[in-house]
């Protein structure tokens, strides 16, 4: 077992509450305070720590993977130190201090669960991802390893179909398995030439990509603009935001940690309370 130190201030709970707020991950399985993920042909089990968090194993395979489910990437510092000159923010860093958004592992794995969630609710996205899951993946200890690409470019959309996709979704994931996509090459690029490259594929538009950025990659400008969700919390929390991709350069250059915190106070009903 072994310690990955986070920088203070990291709270445990609340930067894996998407773990368990729409209903079980598979892929990403909470049980008994415990994030467990398959890695390779192992289980890794994440558990708070001091100063971090504690995960069994951590070594060269499963750090990378450790480091992006806990939201290591992202620079909380200078992020609070920016907000502190909004009220909004100001209030929602300090009441959610701690909360590093977790990201998802793996670019395929991220691309196929963004293409599930379009135009339905999470929690009904969720139930999708855990049959395909079931289908065509691997189970480790507790947990199953998400489908690769090479297991799902073989697999008939009409049995997408039958776990839950549209048929557009099921021809979309299909698709998108076939693609040869050179990822580390992918993930040098500036943001716009990977969302230029994302929407050439069929089934990926600004949406699926903007969440690419933001929730794969990191990148501290991702805004996903045309997310219910994100529109939603922008309008609780700026009444008067009118345009929500312009409004975005407003937090420039922090949109991303921005738009995690934003959605969270609006879960948490952190907009209720006095600014």
């Amino acid at each position: 077992m072994g310690l990955l130190r986070l920088p203070e201030p990291y709270d445990f709970e609340l930067s894996t509450d998407r773990y368990r707020a729409f209903g079980l991950d598979l892929a990403n399985l909470w049980v008994d305070g415990a994030l467990h993920r398959v890695v390779g042909r192992r289980e890794v089990r994440i558990t708070a720590a001091r100063g971090g968090v504690r995960a069994e194993p951590l070594d060269a395979e499963t750090r990378p993977v450790v480091r992006k489910l806990v939201g290591a990437e992202f620079d909380l510092d200078p992020f609070y130190a920016w907000a502190r000159s909004d009220p909004v923010l100001a209030r929602l860093t300090h009441e959610l201090a701690g909360l590093r958004p977790p990201l998802a592992p793996d670019p395929f794995e991220a691309l196929v669960t963004a293409i599930t969630a379009q135009q339905i609710s999470l929690h009904a996205a969720f139930a999708v991802r855990n049959r395909v899951i079931q289908r065509y993946g691997r189970r480790v200890g507790q947990a199953y390893s998400f489908p690769t690409a090479q297991h799902l470019r073989r697999a008939d959309p009409e049995e997408l179909v039958a776990l839950g996709f549209s048929q557009r979704k099921a021809e979309y994931v299909v698709g998108l398995a076939a693609e040869k996509i050179d990822w580390a090459a992918l993930e040098t690029l500036p943001d716009e030439e990977i969302k230029a490259r994302l929407v050439a594929i069929r089934g990926l538009g600004e949406w699926t990509a903007d969440w690419f950025l933001a929730r794969h990659l990191a990148r501290p400008r991702a805004w996903p603009a045309g997310d219910l969700g994100l529109r939603k919390a922008v309008n609780a929390f700026y009444p008067d935001a009118g345009d929500i991709r312009a409004f975005g350069e407003r937090f420039e250059p922090f949109q991303n940690p921005t738009a995690h915190y934003l959605l969270t106070g609006l879960l948490s009903g952190r907009n209720l309370a006095g600014a």
